[in-house]
Protein backbone atom coordinates (compact mmCIF):
# COMPACT_ATOMS: atom_id res chain seq x y z
CA UNK A 1 0.00 0.00 0.00
CA UNK A 2 1.64 3.10 -0.96
CA UNK A 3 0.95 6.32 2.21
CA UNK A 4 0.97 9.54 0.32
CA UNK A 5 1.27 12.87 2.97
CA UNK A 6 -0.29 16.23 2.24
CA UNK A 7 1.89 18.51 0.97
CA UNK A 8 0.72 21.21 3.63
CA UNK A 9 0.11 18.76 6.60
CA UNK A 10 0.93 19.66 10.78
CA UNK A 11 1.79 22.64 12.64
CA UNK A 12 1.07 26.09 11.29
CA UNK A 13 3.40 29.08 12.37
CA UNK A 14 0.35 30.53 14.94
CA UNK A 15 0.52 26.97 16.80
CA UNK A 16 4.77 27.00 16.36
CA UNK A 17 4.34 30.56 17.73
CA UNK A 18 2.60 29.56 20.35
CA UNK A 19 4.51 26.48 21.51
CA UNK A 20 7.90 28.70 21.27
CA UNK A 21 6.92 31.20 23.31
CA UNK A 22 5.55 28.59 26.22
CA UNK A 23 9.28 26.92 26.03
CA UNK A 24 10.33 30.40 26.46
CA UNK A 25 8.53 31.64 29.74
CA UNK A 26 9.56 27.87 30.90
CA UNK A 27 13.30 29.28 30.45
CA UNK A 28 12.69 32.49 31.84
CA UNK A 29 12.14 31.14 35.56
CA UNK A 30 10.82 28.88 38.12
CA UNK A 31 7.34 30.90 38.14
CA UNK A 32 4.45 28.87 37.84
CA UNK A 33 3.42 28.99 34.34
CA UNK A 34 -0.58 28.68 33.10
CA UNK A 35 -2.12 28.04 29.71
CA UNK A 36 -6.15 29.53 30.16
CA UNK A 37 -7.41 26.72 28.53
CA UNK A 38 -5.68 24.47 26.07
CA UNK A 39 -2.87 26.16 24.42
CA UNK A 40 -3.54 24.49 21.26
CA UNK A 41 -6.22 21.94 20.16
CA UNK A 42 -4.27 18.95 20.22
CA UNK A 43 -4.55 16.63 23.65
CA UNK A 44 -1.62 14.78 22.99
CA UNK A 45 0.63 17.93 22.56
CA UNK A 46 -1.39 19.13 25.90
CA UNK A 47 -0.54 16.65 27.84
CA UNK A 48 3.53 16.61 27.15
CA UNK A 49 3.14 20.39 28.86
CA UNK A 50 1.26 19.41 31.65
CA UNK A 51 3.83 16.90 31.93
CA UNK A 52 6.89 19.79 31.57
CA UNK A 53 4.07 21.51 34.71
CA UNK A 54 2.79 23.68 32.74
CA UNK A 55 -0.62 23.51 34.39
CA UNK A 56 -4.11 24.31 32.23
CA UNK A 57 -6.82 26.33 33.71
CA UNK A 58 -10.12 27.34 32.79
CA UNK A 59 -10.53 30.57 34.56
CA UNK A 60 -8.05 33.29 36.13
CA UNK A 61 -9.83 32.32 39.65
CA UNK A 62 -7.90 29.16 39.37
CA UNK A 63 -4.40 31.48 39.32
CA UNK A 64 -2.84 32.80 42.25
CA UNK A 65 0.15 34.37 40.83
CA UNK A 66 2.90 33.60 38.40
CA UNK A 67 2.33 33.65 34.40
CA UNK A 68 -0.60 32.76 32.29
CA UNK A 69 -0.24 32.63 28.99
CA UNK A 70 -3.03 33.33 26.05
CA UNK A 71 -4.07 30.49 24.14
CA UNK A 72 -3.47 30.38 20.14
CA UNK A 73 -7.14 30.59 19.18
CA UNK A 74 -7.27 34.34 21.17
CA UNK A 75 -9.81 35.57 24.32
CA UNK A 76 -11.92 38.41 24.91
CA UNK A 77 -9.61 41.65 25.53
CA UNK A 78 -11.66 41.41 28.84
CA UNK A 79 -9.83 38.49 29.80
CA UNK A 80 -6.31 40.15 29.30
CA UNK A 81 -7.30 43.32 30.94
CA UNK A 82 -8.50 41.70 34.24
CA UNK A 83 -5.44 39.03 34.29
CA UNK A 84 -2.93 41.98 34.18
CA UNK A 85 -5.04 43.83 37.17
CA UNK A 86 -4.63 40.66 39.25
CA UNK A 87 -0.66 41.24 38.63
CA UNK A 88 -0.25 38.09 36.49
CA UNK A 89 2.27 37.76 33.98
CA UNK A 90 0.43 37.85 30.98
CA UNK A 91 2.13 35.91 27.82
CA UNK A 92 -0.17 36.61 24.93
CA UNK A 93 0.37 33.70 22.05
CA UNK A 94 -2.54 34.88 19.95
CA UNK A 95 -2.07 33.83 16.57
CA UNK A 96 -1.43 37.16 14.43
CA UNK A 97 -4.56 35.84 12.17
CA UNK A 98 -6.88 35.41 15.08
CA UNK A 99 -5.36 39.11 16.03
CA UNK A 100 -6.36 40.42 12.88
CA UNK A 101 -9.46 39.19 12.91
CA UNK A 102 -10.62 40.44 16.16
CA UNK A 103 -9.21 43.81 15.20
CA UNK A 104 -11.64 43.67 12.18
CA UNK A 105 -14.52 42.69 14.63
CA UNK A 106 -13.52 45.76 16.80
CA UNK A 107 -13.26 48.72 13.96
CA UNK A 108 -16.70 47.14 12.84
CA UNK A 109 -17.93 47.35 16.23
CA UNK A 110 -16.81 50.62 16.82
CA UNK A 111 -17.87 51.83 13.59
CA UNK A 112 -21.67 51.30 14.07
CA UNK A 113 -21.88 47.73 12.22
CA UNK A 114 -23.63 45.02 12.80
CA UNK A 115 -21.31 42.26 13.65
CA UNK A 116 -22.11 39.06 11.86
CA UNK A 117 -19.77 36.12 12.78
CA UNK A 118 -19.69 33.00 10.69
CA UNK A 119 -17.97 30.54 13.08
CA UNK A 120 -18.59 27.41 14.98
CA UNK A 121 -20.63 28.59 18.34
CA UNK A 122 -18.99 27.75 21.07
CA UNK A 123 -15.66 27.71 19.62
CA UNK A 124 -12.93 29.38 22.39
CA UNK A 125 -11.70 31.35 18.92
CA UNK A 126 -15.22 32.49 18.06
CA UNK A 127 -16.28 33.18 21.68
CA UNK A 128 -12.62 35.94 21.59
CA UNK A 129 -14.02 37.49 19.00
CA UNK A 130 -17.56 38.38 20.32
CA UNK A 131 -15.93 39.62 22.96
CA UNK A 132 -14.07 41.79 20.43
CA UNK A 133 -17.58 43.30 19.51
CA UNK A 134 -18.12 44.21 23.56
CA UNK A 135 -19.94 41.03 23.06
CA UNK A 136 -22.21 42.81 20.13
CA UNK A 137 -22.59 40.07 17.78
CA UNK A 138 -24.29 37.20 15.94
CA UNK A 139 -22.63 34.48 15.49
CA UNK A 140 -23.93 32.19 12.63
CA UNK A 141 -22.57 28.61 11.37
CA UNK A 142 -24.46 28.69 7.92
CA UNK A 143 -26.56 31.05 5.58
CA UNK A 144 -29.31 29.40 6.38
CA UNK A 145 -29.38 31.16 9.93
CA UNK A 146 -29.27 34.17 8.22
CA UNK A 147 -33.31 33.94 7.84
CA UNK A 148 -34.18 34.42 10.90
CA UNK A 149 -32.16 37.35 12.00
CA UNK A 150 -33.11 41.08 11.41
CA UNK A 151 -30.55 42.82 10.07
CA UNK A 152 -29.51 46.62 10.02
CA UNK A 153 -28.73 48.63 7.39
CA UNK A 154 -24.72 48.39 8.00
CA UNK A 155 -23.16 44.71 8.26
CA UNK A 156 -19.98 43.84 8.69
CA UNK A 157 -18.78 39.85 8.22
CA UNK A 158 -15.93 38.47 9.76
CA UNK A 159 -14.93 34.49 9.58
CA UNK A 160 -13.40 32.33 12.19
CA UNK A 161 -10.33 31.54 10.98
CA UNK A 162 -10.37 28.14 10.02
CA UNK A 163 -13.50 28.36 8.08
CA UNK A 164 -13.29 26.51 4.71
CA UNK A 165 -14.04 29.79 2.12
CA UNK A 166 -16.88 28.22 0.26
CA UNK A 167 -18.95 28.92 3.37
CA UNK A 168 -17.87 32.43 3.63
CA UNK A 169 -18.67 33.02 0.06
CA UNK A 170 -22.09 31.79 0.95
CA UNK A 171 -22.75 34.12 3.70
CA UNK A 172 -21.63 36.83 2.15
CA UNK A 173 -23.66 36.14 -0.99
CA UNK A 174 -26.35 36.00 1.24
CA UNK A 175 -25.64 39.13 3.35
CA UNK A 176 -25.23 41.10 -0.34
CA UNK A 177 -28.80 41.04 -0.88
CA UNK A 178 -30.40 42.47 2.18
CA UNK A 179 -28.17 44.59 3.73
CA UNK A 180 -27.60 48.24 2.59
CA UNK A 181 -24.50 48.36 3.20
CA UNK A 182 -21.72 45.38 4.09
CA UNK A 183 -18.35 45.46 4.81
CA UNK A 184 -16.62 41.21 4.69
CA UNK A 185 -13.26 40.78 5.80
CA UNK A 186 -12.03 37.15 4.55
CA UNK A 187 -9.83 36.70 7.78
CA UNK A 188 -9.35 32.84 7.04
CA UNK A 189 -6.10 32.09 7.66
CA UNK A 190 -3.11 31.26 5.29
CA UNK A 191 -2.54 28.20 6.82
CA UNK A 192 -5.93 26.71 7.01
CA UNK A 193 -6.38 27.41 3.09
CA UNK A 194 -3.18 25.42 2.03
CA UNK A 195 -4.28 22.65 4.10
CA UNK A 196 -8.03 22.33 2.82
CA UNK A 197 -6.75 22.87 -1.09
CA UNK A 198 -3.61 20.31 -0.12
CA UNK A 199 -6.10 17.62 1.39
CA UNK A 200 -8.73 18.09 -1.22
CA UNK A 201 -6.08 17.29 -4.30
CA UNK A 202 -4.62 14.48 -1.81
CA UNK A 203 -8.26 12.99 -1.92
CA UNK A 204 -8.83 12.58 -4.98
CA UNK A 205 -5.85 10.20 -5.83
CA UNK A 206 -6.55 7.94 -3.03
CA UNK A 207 -8.80 5.37 -1.93
CA UNK A 208 -8.59 6.34 2.21
CA UNK A 209 -7.89 9.64 3.61
CA UNK A 210 -6.66 9.62 7.69
CA UNK A 211 -6.69 12.88 8.59
CA UNK A 212 -4.81 13.15 11.89
CA UNK A 213 -5.38 15.68 14.58
CA UNK A 214 -7.58 16.49 18.05
CA UNK A 215 -10.66 15.56 18.13
CA UNK A 216 -11.52 19.28 18.95
CA UNK A 217 -9.55 20.89 16.91
CA UNK A 218 -11.92 22.93 14.38
CA UNK A 219 -9.51 23.27 11.40
CA UNK A 220 -9.02 19.41 11.76
CA UNK A 221 -12.32 18.41 11.61
CA UNK A 222 -12.92 20.82 8.76
CA UNK A 223 -10.14 19.27 7.03
CA UNK A 224 -12.26 15.57 7.97
CA UNK A 225 -15.50 16.55 6.28
CA UNK A 226 -14.15 18.30 3.23
CA UNK A 227 -12.09 14.91 2.66
CA UNK A 228 -15.44 13.09 3.43
CA UNK A 229 -17.63 15.46 0.67
CA UNK A 230 -14.87 14.13 -2.26
CA UNK A 231 -16.49 10.74 -1.19
CA UNK A 232 -13.40 9.26 -0.27
CA UNK A 233 -13.86 7.16 2.48
CA UNK A 234 -12.28 9.14 5.53
CA UNK A 235 -11.07 8.17 9.20
CA UNK A 236 -10.19 11.46 11.90
CA UNK A 237 -7.85 9.85 14.20
CA UNK A 238 -5.91 11.72 16.79
CA UNK A 239 -3.31 8.50 17.22
CA UNK A 240 -2.11 5.67 15.21
CA UNK A 241 -3.59 3.68 18.29
CA UNK A 242 -6.74 4.26 16.62
CA UNK A 243 -6.39 3.23 12.88
CA UNK A 244 -8.12 0.06 12.06
CA UNK A 245 -6.45 -2.42 9.91
CA UNK A 246 -9.94 -3.12 8.05
CA UNK A 247 -10.14 0.49 6.56
CA UNK A 248 -7.46 -0.44 4.39
CA UNK A 249 -8.12 -3.94 3.52
CA UNK A 250 -7.78 -3.72 -0.39
CA UNK A 251 -6.59 0.01 -1.10
CA UNK A 252 -3.54 0.78 -2.84
CA UNK A 253 -3.34 4.18 -2.26
CA UNK A 254 -3.88 6.17 0.99
CA UNK A 255 -3.27 9.79 2.13
CA UNK A 256 -2.69 11.02 4.96
CA UNK A 257 -3.20 14.99 6.38
CA UNK A 258 -3.15 16.91 9.45
CA UNK A 259 -4.55 19.71 11.48
CA UNK A 260 -2.18 23.19 11.99
CA UNK A 261 -2.57 21.80 15.84
CA UNK A 262 -0.63 17.97 14.99
CA UNK A 263 2.70 18.00 16.13
CA UNK A 264 5.50 15.89 13.33
CA UNK A 265 6.18 13.33 15.84
CA UNK A 266 2.25 12.44 15.89
CA UNK A 267 2.09 12.17 11.72
CA UNK A 268 5.43 10.44 11.96
CA UNK A 269 3.61 7.64 14.19
CA UNK A 270 0.62 7.54 12.13
CA UNK A 271 2.42 6.97 8.39
CA UNK A 272 5.08 3.85 10.43
CA UNK A 273 1.31 2.70 11.50
CA UNK A 274 -0.11 2.43 8.10
CA UNK A 275 3.53 1.06 6.75
CA UNK A 276 3.06 -1.95 9.18
CA UNK A 277 -0.85 -2.14 7.89
CA UNK A 278 0.27 -2.37 4.32
CA UNK A 279 2.76 -5.38 4.70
Amino acid sequence: MEIIVADNAGFCFGVERALDMVKGEEEAGPRPLHTLGSLIHNPQVVERLRQEGVRQVSSLDEVAGGTVVIPSHGVGPEVSRQARERGLHVADATCPFVARAQDHVRALADGGYQVIILGDKGHPEVAGLVGAAGGQAVVIEHEDELAGIELRPRVGLVVQTTQAPARLGAVAAALAVRARELRAFNTICGATSQRQESALRLAQQVEVMVVVGGKNSANTNRLSQLCEQTGVPTHHVETAAELDPQWFRGARKTGVTAGASTPEWLIHEVVEALRRIGE
